[in-house]
This record gives structure tokens, C-alpha cells and sequence, in this order.
């Protein structure tokens, strides 16, 4: 199966989820120079309103933010039918290990340091966003394939009514 075109993924809606404005002034700059269309969300509430409106196809997220934390903002949207699909990284000054399994345990796919590199952010927000349209597609396949087996059984069925059918016509 090929990949995404790069033009595919540059096109890409990023949520970044930041109480600091200065931090979402620079990811935001970084990523609409790389072609990224990009949505802001200063806390946890309006991210959640954000994302469950019009899911983005990833989603940029600091851990301490005034009211719901980054945590509780991934469960939440993992719990949600409308959002759970959407991969989550976590930008975050915390470097512990803790931190970090706390991310992964709660549903992010991805931890990046802060102060971070511009083309590490880059590369994993690429991986991302091309694994996410590998899974996309999967899904499609995999419904696909489920109404191909139905059809396939329906057939099957109404073949066997026939042959049934046919069979009583000649015993009379």
C-alpha cells in the first residue's frame, strides 16, 4: 500500500492546546510555514469544544494548563466516539518518566520536550499524521471487506433457497 503523498499530510488540520501564548505563537508560525493549517486553543475547554466540533487530524498538547490539565484533556477526548481517533502528542518542560507513561497511559501516541527542536517536532507530527491515514485506511478496508463477506453470505443464502427451491420442484 503506498503512502501519503507529503502534500497529502502538509495539508493537515493541527490543534496546539497551550495556556501560553508565546508558546503557541511559535509552534503556530513553525507549522503554517510547513503548510499546516492550524487551530489554537489556550486551555483544556476549548480544545475539547474545538476538537469534538470539527475533529482536527492531530492535536499538540501541554500538560499544565490552568483548569484541565493535558491528562485530562487526552481521556476526555479518547472517550469520545467523535474524537478518539485523533492522535494526541504531548509538548511538555517535563522530562521525568512518570510524565511520560502518564502520557502514554491516558492515550497520547507521542512526548516531546520542551524547549524541543524544530525538526524533531516536524518529523514525529509527519509520522503521526501518516499513521493516522494508514489507519484510516485500514478501517475503510477492513468495513469494506465486512460488506463484501455480508454480500457474499447473502448470496450464498439466497443460493441455497434456489438450489432448495428447485430440488422440491422436481420431486413433484
Amino acid at each position: 500500500m503506498p503512502e501519503p503523498e507529503p502534500e497529502e499530510v502538509s495539508k493537515a488540520d493541527i490543534l496546539l492546546v497551550d495556556d501560553k501564548p508565546e508558546n503557541l505563537r511559535l509552534l503556530s508560525t513553525m507549522l503554517e510555514e510547513q503548510g499546516y493549517e492550524i487551530r489554537e486553543a489556550i486551555n483544556g475547554t476549548l480544545a475539547l469544544k474545538s476538537a469534538q466540533a470539527d475533529p482536527p487530524d492531530l492535536i499538540l498538547l501541554d500538560i499544565n494548563m490552568p483548569g484541565l490539565n493535558g491528562y485530562e484533556v487526552c481521556q476526555r477526548l479518547k472517550a469520545d466516539q467523535t474524537t478518539n481517533h485523533v492522535p494526541v502528542i504531548f509538548v511538555s518542560a517535563q522530562d521525568e518518566a512518570w510524565d511520560k507513561v502518564k502520557a502514554f497511559s491516558v492515550g497520547g501516541v507521542d512526548y516531546i520536550t520542551k524547549p524541543f527542536k524544530v525538526m524533531e517536532v516536524l518529523a514525529r507530527i509527519e509520522t503521526h499524521l501518516r499513521l493516522g491515514k494508514l489507519q484510516k485506511r485500514l478501517y475503510e478496508t477492513q468495513n469494506q471487506l465486512r460488506l463484501e463477506v455480508q454480500k457474499r453470505q447473502n448470496l450464498e443464502a439466497a443460493l441455497d433457497q434456489a438450489r432448495k427451491e428447485i430440488s422440491l420442484l422436481k420431486q413433484q
